[in-house]
């Protein structure tokens, strides 16, 4: 099933109305999509990004059956896409492995995106440009902090991709730097 962009945000707010998974989907739809160009798939940016933004779909509504409920709240999207989406759960809620790279960047970034978030609202900027890599590192060591983002799965995101830590957390925070403007204004539009 071929969706624009425009349908694919109608479809999320169907089964997601909390600001706070707005603004998470919204950041790995970018964080998503500046992987591909960045990765040399930039032919494909669209479709990772498509698969960043509806990654959580049924996460909302179906928490306790995330990963489980979302092929059909996905139905008529192919298998490909649907695999995708299920891969980024891996090992905690969801027995579907990532193998492609599109699917192993997601499952490293989706739950440090909000540990860097988590990050820049400590911040008296409140922002993510003003953030260096040796802060990312430091709350990335601190376990109480944002306790709720897995340094396991982040750590082992690293490793499928074959980079080291460091390449992962420093390359996340550009990408997130890189849109963190327009997820605000978009953001904002939903007040």
């Amino acid at each position: 099933m071929e969706i624009n962009r425009e349908e694919a945000w109608e479809l999320l707010n169907k089964y997601n109305k909390e600001k706070f998974h707005l603004q998470h989907a919204l950041t790995l739809e970018a964080v998503m999509r500046y992987f591909a160009e960045n990765l040399g798939y930039k032919d494909q940016a669209e479709y990772w990004a498509t698969v960043g933004l509806l990654h959580d779909i049924d996460f909302e509504m179906y928490p306790e059956e995330h990963c489980k409920r979302a092929p059909e709240l996905l139905a008529g999207f192919d298998a490909d896409f649907i695999h995708a989406v299920c891969s980024h759960a891996y090992g905690s809620c969801s027995d579907v492995e990532p193998t492609l790279e599109m699917e192993k960047v997601l499952f490293a970034v989706d739950e440090l995106t909000g540990l860097i978030w988590a990050g820049a609202l400590m911040r008296p900027s409140k922002s993510i440009q003003d953030m260096e890599l040796k802060s990312v590192k430091k709350k990335y060591k601190d376990k109480h902090f944002a306790a709720g983002c897995s340094r396991e799965v982040i750590a082992k995101g690293a490793e499928m991709l074959g980079w080291d830590l460091d390449k992962l957390l420093g390359e996340t925070l550009e990408a997130m730097r890189a849109s963190e403007m327009e997820i605000n204004e978009k953001m904002a539009q939903l007040a």
